[in-house]
């Protein structure tokens, strides 16, 4: 089977690594966003997926927009493909590129659709505080993760997982996913299923209020914006920009899903419920761990801190170089 693939960042690696290591397929080339520039030293820096394709002397085409590059439609036209497999790419693909394929074109969606379409599924699913999540492989049409699907993979989500750590799972879920796919639908074996539009969420790109975290909400909401939306969420902290990039929510709902160590915390602690702190205070400290801060409902364990210019540490770390004391308060974030 001869593929041409799309894709941009780290999520997309192992998907194209499988099809690269597998004998039934043949990846001609490779789509992927232009070179962009790093705040440090300002280099351009290719994306990981270029990284891939130049070690496996694939062509690479890196268009600014796709669907409006006369020389890259041109190209692709010319390879006459099999199948498109698109990963994370970055860009809208034109019904004229979508009908390019022999046998289909076919993305890997980071989610159980038709739930979180959209460019963050990952973030806005730990947000909301889902339990599960997946990898859809699904037919591409000219809508927003609209297309039928195809096949479903799923996973649990655990309490301390973030984004990150679920982002490195789903990609290679999505890997095998996509293989297992592309193989049965040679032979036949999928009937597409249209999606359930009444059904549908949305996950649009994060914007920069989002990471405010605002002591008033829950400590689980607290939480899930979090680890949702790490490493960038920011409280202040004695007027300065904090990001707290670890956390932990203590309370009856959720102790019971927190790790062993954590929970052992818990039952060593003074009793902490009726504390009448008014929220981003902080109530405790954990020996060892790291603040406890009062929060509209609940307390959040502060796990890992980053003070700007600097790398990210443990809350204990931070708690002994501040010399954090109960009764400093933290401030909403900007």
């Amino acid at each position: 089977m001869k593929i041409v693939f799309f894709g941009t960042p780290q999520f997309a690696v192992p998907t194209l690594e499988k099809l690269l290591n597998h004998s039934e397929f043949e990846v001609l080339a490779v789509v992927t966003q232009p070179d962009k520039r790093r705040e440090r030293g300002n280099k351009l820096t290719p994306s990981p997926i270029k990284a891939i394709a130049i070690a496996h002397n694939l062509p690479v085409w890196q268009p600014e927009r796709v669907k409006k590059d006369k020389e890259t439609l041109t190209k692709l036209k010319q390879l006459d493909a099999d199948v498109f497999v698109v990963v994370a790419y970055g860009q809208i693909l034109s019904a004229k590129i979508l009908n390019m394929p022999k046998l289909a074109c076919i993305n890997v969606h980071g989610s159980i659709l038709p739930k979180y379409r959209g460019a963050a599924p990952i973030q806005w699913c730990l947000y909301n505080g889902e339990r599960e999540t997946g990898i859809t492989t699904m037919l591409m049409d000219v809508g927003m993760d609209t297309g039928a699907m195809l096949q479903i993979a799923t996973t649990p989500i655990g309490l301390l997982d973030n984004a990150q750590d679920l982002a490195d799972r789903l990609a290679e879920i999505g890997g095998d996913l996509l293989v297992e796919t592309l193989l049965k639908l040679e032979r036949k074996e999928i009937q597409p299923i249209p999606q359930d539009n009444l059904a549908a969420t949305y996950a649009p790109l994060i914007q920069k209020q989002d990471y405010a975290l605002d002591w008033s909400k829950s400590a689980l909401q607290l939480h899930n914006q979090i680890r949702g939306f790490y490493p960038n969420c920011t409280a202040t902290f004695r007027n300065n920009l904090l990001k707290i990039t670890a956390s932990a929510p203590l309370g009856s709902v959720s102790d019971c899903d927190l790790p062993p160590e954590l929970q052992e915390l818990i039952h060593k602690l003074p009793d902490l419920s009726n504390t009448s702190d008014r929220p981003g205070v902080v109530v405790s400290i954990a020996k060892g761990i790291g603040a406890i801060v009062q929060t509209g409902e609940g307390l959040l364990l502060l796990r890992e801190v980053q003070l700007a210019g600097k790398r990210p540490q443990s809350g204990w770390d931070f708690v002994n170089g501040t010399r954090l004391t109960v009764g400093e308060v933290f401030g909403t974030g900007s």
